[in-house]
Formats: C-alpha cells, structure tokens, sequence
C-alpha cells in the first residue's frame, strides 16, 4: 500500500481482524438471509462494526456462529431489528 509516494506497512493483526471482520459480515449476511452488503450496511448502521473492532481480541476465539448471536444480540440492543 503506498501513500504520497511512501509505503505502509500493516501488521500482521491488522491484516487478521480485516479478513475476520470481512468473514464475519459473509457469516452475518448468511445467517440472516440477506447481502453482504445490506449486512455490512445494518452492522454499520447499529454500531455491529464497532462492537467487532472493539472486542475482536475475544470475538475472534468464538465460532462464527457464537459471535454472530452476540452481534445480533447487540446489534437489537442498538435499536435493530433482524431476529
């Protein structure tokens, strides 16, 4: 990746919880039978993303299936409405 001509570099942690944070929204869309896109655009919406980004450090040691519950879970906490 490079910016005004200098490259960067992104941890290797950095690189995991992206392709985490990508398989999640995939799993998220799946279990809710909706597009990846209108699930990135809920978990946006209703602070999912942020909840991730926050405690992926443990998130990430569940399966997908457990941590799409806790989004879910959170995600009505915010205000949505997918069951």
């Amino acid at each position: 990746m490079y910016l005004c001509g200098k490259e960067l570099q992104m941890s290797k942690h950095v690189i995991d919880k992206i392709n985490y944070i990508v398989a999640l929204i995939t799993e998220f869309a799946s279990a809710h039978r909706i597009s990846t896109q209108q699930a990135y655009q809920y978990l946006q919406r209703y602070k999912g993303l942020d909840f991730v980004d926050e405690y992926y450090d443990v998130e990430h040691t569940y399966s997908f299936e457990n941590t799409v519950e806790d989004l879910t879970a959170y995600c009505k906490r915010m205000g949505g409405n997918l069951a």
